[in-house]
C-alpha cells in the first residue's frame, strides 16, 4: 500500500482466514476481490469494505445476489455473453463498473494462467467500446501469471494494453494489472518488489488514458504467503524419504503439484529445535492416495526420525484454502503467534532475520 502508486485489492481466494483479512482490514486495506457468494458475505461483515467481482465468468444467481443484496458494482467479463448476462441481470444498471479483462502471456510467472480468461487480441477493443457505451465507469484488467519473477513482465503487458485501448477509441477509468506479485521460497529469489513499482509506474504513466484513470492490483499471495506455517508430524522414515501427516491434499498442495520447495525447520519430539548436519529428504503425506508426494528436496537434520516435527514455512497463500478433508484428513490446531515469517520480501531487516531463524 505505501509503494503501489494505485489502489490496492486483496484478493480473498489466497487465503480467507478471518484472522488474515482481520490483519490486512486493520492495516488499511478496504477494497477486495472476491470470485464467490461465500467471499462476498464474509467480506461485507466489514465496515466500509468495497468488494469488487473480478471473476470474468459468473452465475447469474451470484451477480444478482452480490449487486442486490451486498451493492456490488463491480464485475469483471471477458466476452459479449458476459456482459449480456450482468446487464441482464441487473436491469442495464447505469452505475455498474465494469472491467474488460484481456488476454496476455504468463511469459516471467512460475504458474501460468493462460488460456482460461481473457479477450482475445482481435476482440478486446470491441468489447471495451461495448462495456463503455453501458458502464458508468469502465476498466481494463489482465492477469500475467502467479508468482511473477520479472518485472519487465508488467510493462510489456501494459503496453500491448495500452495498444488495446487505443484501438478501441475510448477512454477508460480504470487500469488493473491484476495479481501476481511474487513472495520467498527456497530456490526462487524475485527481485525486491521496488522494482516491480518501478517497471508499473513507469508504463503506466506512458499508456493512452486520461489524468483521471486509476490504477488497480489484485495482490494475494504477496500479501499473504508469509503469514502462515504448518508443524507436521514425522510418523515414518524410510530412508530419505519422510511420511508426514499433511500434504498434497492439505495445505502442501504447491509443494507436491507445483513442485515447489518451502522453508523447514526441524524439531525433535520434545519439542526443542533439532541441530547436526542436513540433508535432502522427500516426502509422501497421509492419504492411501500414491499422488501425495512432496519431492523436496526439504533440506532437514539427517538424524530427523519418527515422532519428531517438522515446520513447513509460508504456506500462508492457497495453503489452507486448498486443503481437504480427503482420507479424513486436513484437521488441523490452530495457534496465533507474532514471530518473524521464515522467508520475506519485506525489507532486508525482516530478510536478515528470517535467515538467521532459519540458519
Amino acid at each position: 500500500m505505501d509503494n503501489f502508486p494505485g489502489e490496492t485489492l486483496y484478493a480473498v481466494k489466497a487465503n480467507d482466514s478471518p484472522k488474515a483479512v482481520a490483519a490486512l482490514f486493520n492495516a488499511g486495506i478496504r477494497h477486495f476481490d472476491v470470485a464467490s457468494a461465500t467471499e462476498v458475505r464474509a467480506i461485507a461483515d466489514l465496515p466500509g469494505a468495497v468488494m469488487h467481482i473480478m471473476h470474468p465468468v459468473k452465475s447469474r444467481k451470484f451477480i444478482a445476489e452480490a449487486y442486490f443484496d451486498y451493492g456490488v458494482r463491480t464485475f469483471s467479463l471477458d466476452s459479449d455473453s458476459e456482459l449480456d448476462k450482468i446487464l441482464a441481470v441487473t436491469g442495464n444498471a447505469k452505475d455498474l463498473t465494469l472491467v474488460v479483462r484481456v488476454a496476455c502471456p504468463s511469459t516471467y510467472s512460475e504458474i501460468s494462467l493462460e488460456g482460461k480468461f481473457g479477450a482475445p487480441w482481435s476482440e478486446a477493443p470491441g468489447l471495451i467500446r461495448r462495456a463503455r457505451q453501458n458502464s458508468n465507469m469502465l476498466g481494463v484488467s489482465f492477469h500475467a501469471g502467479s508468482q511473477m519473477m520479472c518485472p519487465v513482465g508488467y510493462g510489456q503487458v501494459l503496453r500491448t494494453v495500452s495498444q488495446q485501448i487505443v484501438r478501441a477509441a475510448t477512454l477508460v477509468d480504470i487500469v488493473d494489472v491484476g495479481g501476481g506479485f511474487p513472495s520467498r521460497y527456497p530456490g526462487m529469489e524475485p527481485p525486491a518488489l521496488d522494482a516491480y513499482m518501478d517497471e508499473i509506474r513507469g508504463a503506466f504513466d506512458k499508456m493512452a488514458v486520461g489524468y483521471t484513470c486509476q490504477l488497480w492490483c489484485e495482490p494475494g499471495r504477496a500479501l499473504v504467503a508469509e503469514a502462515e506455517s504448518v508443524i507436521v508430524r514425522v510418523d515414518a522414515r524410510r530412508g530419505d524419504t519422510l511420511y508426514v501427516n499433511d500434504g498434497a491434499f492439505g495445505t502442501l498442495y504447491d509443494a507436491a503439484h507445483c513442485k515447489w520447495v518451502f522453508p523447514t525447520r526441524a524439531y525433535a519430539s520434545d519439542g526443542e529445535p533439532m541441530r547436526g548436519r542436513e540433508k535432502a529428504f522427500d516426502f509422501y503425506g497421509p492419504t492411501c492416495d500414491s499422488a501425495d508426494y512432496l519431492a523436496g528436496p526439504f533440506m532437514l537434520p539427517e538424524s530427523i526420525d519418527e515422532g519428531d516435527f517438522i515446520e513447513i514455512g509460508n504456506i500462508g497463500a492457497y495453503g489452507r484454502v486448498m486443503a481437504s478433508h480427503f482420507n479424513g484428513c486436513g484437521y488441523y490446531d490452530e495457534v496465533v503467534l507474532e514471530d518473524e515469517p521464515m522467508l520475506s520480501m519485506y525489507g532486508e531487516e525482516a530478510a536478515a532475520t528470517s535467515m538467521k531463524a532459519a540458519l
